[in-house]
């Protein structure tokens, strides 16, 4: 949906996505490992309680948008003006929320 390339997989569990200028680690959930030995990954619980957020900065946010609605995203609302930056909120598939925001 956001046009990102798969950099390289990890067996089931993980893959890095390339973007321009950046990678994206993506993981299932899971539990414990010896280097994060009392963390488990896990969707939210409840989407509309979240304790972070996942920004994207586009040169345009009306137009990643646009893009974005034609693949299918589902935004909170329409991009919003403010002082600072244009932008707007949606959710995957799993309920994470990513934001994309633009610079005034």
């Amino acid at each position: 949906m956001l046009g990102a390339e798969v950099f390289r997989e990890y067996g089931d569990s993980s893959c890095v996505l390339s973007f321009p200028g950046t990678w994206l680690l993506l993981s299932t959930g899971g539990g414990p490992t010896p280097d994060k030995p009392a963390v488990t990954f896990a969707p939210p619980a409840d989407p509309d309680r979240v304790t972070h957020a996942i920004p994207l900065w586009v040169p345009d946010c009306h137009g990643a948008y646009q893009t974005l609605m034609a693949r299918g995203a589902r935004f909170l609302t329409p991009p919003m003006n403010n002082e600072a930056e244009i932008r707007t909120f949606f959710r995957d598939t799993d309920g994470h929320l990513f934001e994309i925001s633009e610079a005034r």
